[in-house]
C-alpha cells in the first residue's frame, strides 16, 4: 500500500475515487500534518500558511511525490526535495479561470470607475453621468507571465478589442522578449502581471518601471506582492504619476488597516481573492490527483511538475 497523506478538507472529493493501492491519511489540522508526514510517500500538505507546510516536507523523509492546489511554490523548500528526488505537482491552471475573469473585472471596474457608482448607490444618491468613461476597446496591453492565466487573459482582452503585447522567453508578433519589454512600457494603458514568484521576478517592477509606464495606465497584480516594489508604487499612486493600481497581491498578506494602499483612492485591494472566486477549486484539483495518481501507478511522468531549479 502507498501512504497518501491528505487535508481532510478534500476527504469527500477524493475518497470515492481513490484506487486501491492508495492508503489514505488525512489530517484535520497542522499538529496532525507533523504527525502523519514522516510516514507519507504522496503528499497533498496544502495549508494556509506556507511555513508549516515547509516543515511537514523536511519531516516528509519518505515522500517521493508532493502535490499542491497552489500554483505559486515561493516558500517551500525547493532545493531540499531536489536533494531528495522528490517530484512535485502545482495547481497551475486550476484557478486560472477565475483569477482571469478577476483581472478583466478589475480593468473594467477602473475604466467605469464602477467602485463610485458603488458608492453612490450606497448613499442612495443618483449619478448624472458616469464616473468612468474608459472603453477597453483600442486600449493596448502588456502581459508579463503567459502562463494559463496569461493566456486567458489574452483571449478575453483579444474578444474586447485589446491590443494585447506579451512576454515569452521567445520573442514574435505581438511578443516580446525578457529583455524587451522594459524599454517599452510607456505604449501601455494595462501592465498585467502573471509571473510567478521567484527569485528571478521579485522586485521586477521597481521605480524606474513604474516611472516608465505612461502616467495614465493602470498595473494590475494577480501574481505575488513580491514582484512589486510596493513603497515606489504607493509614492506614484500618491503623487498620481500612475493612473492606478488592480492589486490581488501585496506585501505583507493580510495587508495591515493602517498601510496607504487602503485609502488610496487609485488603488484597489482585492486581498488576494480572485483565485478563491470559484466554487471549483477541489474538484478540479481532485481530478488532477486522480489522473495522477495513475500515471504514477504506471510509472508515466506526472502531469503539471515543478522545475525544481528554477521554482514553477
Amino acid at each position: 500500500m502507498t501512504i497518501l497523506v491528505m487535508n481532510a478538507l478534500a476527504a469527500p472529493f477524493v475518497q470515492p475515487h481513490l484506487p486501491d493501492w492508495i492508503e489514505p491519511r488525512f489530517f484535520r489540522h497542522t499538529e496532525e500534518l507533523m504527525e502523519l508526514a514522516p510516514e507519507a510517500e504522496i503528499g497533498w500538505f496544502d495549508l494556509e500558511d506556507t511555513a508549516p507546510m515547509a516543515e511537514a516536507i523536511t519531516r516528509a523523509t519518505k515522500l517521493k511525490w508532493l502535490t499542491s492546489i497552489y500554483a505559486g511554490v515561493d516558500g517551500l523548500p525547493l532545493s531540499l526535495m531536489a536533494q531528495r528526488g522528490v517530484v512535485m505537482t502545482n495547481g497551475a491552471g486550476i484557478n486560472a479561470v477565475t483569477i482571469a475573469e478577476y483581472v478583466v473585472m478589475g480593468m473594467l471596474n477602473i475604466a467605469k470607475g464602477y467602485r463610485e457608482v458603488v458608492r453612490a448607490q450606497d448613499r442612495h444618491e443618483w449619478l448624472l453621468d458616469s464616473p468612468g468613461k474608459l472603453e477597453l476597446e483600442d486600449t493596448r496591453a502588456l502581459i508579463i507571465g503567459y502562463g494559463e492565466i496569461g493566456q486567458r487573459v489574452d483571449r478575453i482582452l483579444q474578444s474586447f478589442g485589446v491590443d494585447v503585447v506579451k512576454v515569452r522567453r521567445s520573442a514574435g508578433e505581438g511578443t516580446l522578449a525578457p529583455d524587451q519589454w522594459r524599454a517599452r512600457l510607456g505604449e501601455f494603458d494595462w501592465v498585467i502581471l502573471a509571473v510567478p514568484g521567484t527569485a528571478e521576478t521579485t522586485g521586477m517592477i521597481g521605480a524606474a518601471e513604474i516611472a516608465a509606464m505612461k502616467p495614465s495606465a493602470v498595473l494590475v497584480n494577480v501574481a505575488r506582492g513580491s514582484v512589486v516594489d510596493q513603497d515606489a508604487l504607493v509614492a506614484a499612486l500618491t503623487q498620481q504619476r500612475l493612473g492606478g493600481a488592480f492589486l490581488d497581491v501585496t506585501t505583507p498578506e493580510p495587508l495591515p488597516a493602517d498601510h496607504p494602499l487602503w485609502s488610496l483612492p487609485n488603488a484597489h485591494v482585492t486581498m488576494h481573492l480572485s483565485g478563491r472566486a470559484q466554487a471549483k477549486m477541489f474538484k478540479r484539483a481532485v481530478a488532477r490527483l486522480l489522473d495522477n495518481l495513475g500515471r504514477y501507478k504506471r510509472g508515466e511522468p506526472l502531469a503539471h511538475q515543478v522545475d525544481l531549479a528554477l521554482g514553477y
